[in-house]
This record gives structure tokens, sequence and C-alpha cells, in this order.
């Protein structure tokens, strides 16, 4: 009896440090809201490069007008915010019915480790545009985003590397496959987040 309560106690205690240690509320359905936009948003560049003739998987470095380029940089941002809104409610909600708090010193620490290589990948595909090398963006992003990932896996649930790491190889290929990188970039964003936030909504729900 007495060692029963023993594992117990330990399997509360520990129960009690990974929750102070890592931000365990987030949502397996938020990565599959995610890849939904970006899923929708690669489709709509599809038939925006369509309307302007372009022909993005010839992997020639096409020179984009600037209308062009704030169009497809205003569709990244919509996905973006539509990410981070549905992120967002989503762990809220599971946070609330966990009575856990969604911001603290661990969620502190994740943004910061989160941030600091996505904030750098996203200045160095501005470079990048600002090069009109176009056709190395989309690899670009996948890299330092799985960077990223790989960063915070301390903060959060461990799982989330093993998306950082797809997201960092698939980025390595589409730099060897020039032309193919929104291709790339639907499945890295896309594909992959439908299929680890099923995953993690299964396991973690």
């Amino acid at each position: 009896m007495e060692s029963k309560n023993y594992h117990e106690d330990l399997s509360h205690i520990r129960s009690m440090m990974e929750r102070s240690s890592r931000f365990i509320s987030l949502s397996g359905l938020s990565g599959v809201v995610a890849g939904l936009a970006a899923i929708i948003g690669a489709i709509y560049v599809y038939f925006v490069f369509q309307r302007e003739g372009i022909d993005y998987f010839d992997g020639d470095r096409n020179i984009f007008g600037k209308e062009l380029v704030n169009e497809l940089v205003l569709i990244g941002a919509v996905i973006l915010v539509v990410a981070i809104l549905s992120g967002y409610i989503l762990t809220a909600n599971k946070s609330k019915k966990k009575g856990l708090k969604i911001w603290d010193a661990t969620t502190r620490r994740l943004l910061i480790t989160f941030a600091v290589p996505l904030v750098t990948g996203g200045l160095f595909c501005l470079v990048l545009l600002y090069h009109h090398l176009f056709v190395l963006v989309a690899p670009a992003t996948l890299i330092f985003y799985g960077l990223a990932l790989v960063s915070a896996e301390r903060y959060t649930l461990t799982d989330i590397k093993y998306l950082g790491y797809c997201q960092i190889v698939l980025g390595l290929l589409s730099f060897l496959f020039l032309g193919w990188g929104l291709i790339a970039w639907t499945i890295g964003f896309g594909v992959l987040h439908i299929v680890y936030g099923l995953i993690m909504h299964r396991k973690y729900k």
C-alpha cells in the first residue's frame, strides 16, 4: 500500500514539474486549421501565377512586379494571421478546460526561443525578395520554420521537433529541385501540419 502511494506521489510530482517547465496545452486542431489555411493559400497563389502568365515550376528566376510581390506578401500575411488566431483560440480553450494558464514564464520562454530563428528567417526571405531571388523563398521559409520548431521543443511537447526535422529536410530538398518550392511549401505548411495536428489531437486530447 505504501509502495503504491509512493509511486502515485512520484507521478504527481513529475506531472507538476513538467507543467512548470513545459507549455503542454498546444492544441493539435490548431495545426489542422493552419495546414488547411496553407493549402488554400497555396492553391490561390498557383492561380495568381497562372493569371500573370508565370510558370512557377520551370525553375526560372522570374522577376515579379511590385504589385505581384505585394499580393503574395499579403496572402502570406493572411495565412499567418489565420494560423496564429486559430492556434491561440484553440489552445486557450484547451488550457481553460485543463485549468492551466496560457501565459506564464514558460510561455514567454517558448515564444522567445521560437521567434529568434523565425524572425531571422523572415528577414532573410525579405533580402531574397529584395534581390529578386523568388525561387529561393519557399525553401528558406521551410528551413527556418523547422529550426524554430526544433528550438522550441525544450519548452513544449517533444513531438514538435519531429515536425521541425521534416520541415528542414523538405526545405533542403526543395533547394535541390528549384521550381517545385510551391509544392514543397504546400506539403510542409499544409499536409505535414494537418498530419501532425491530427496525431497530436489523438495523443493529447
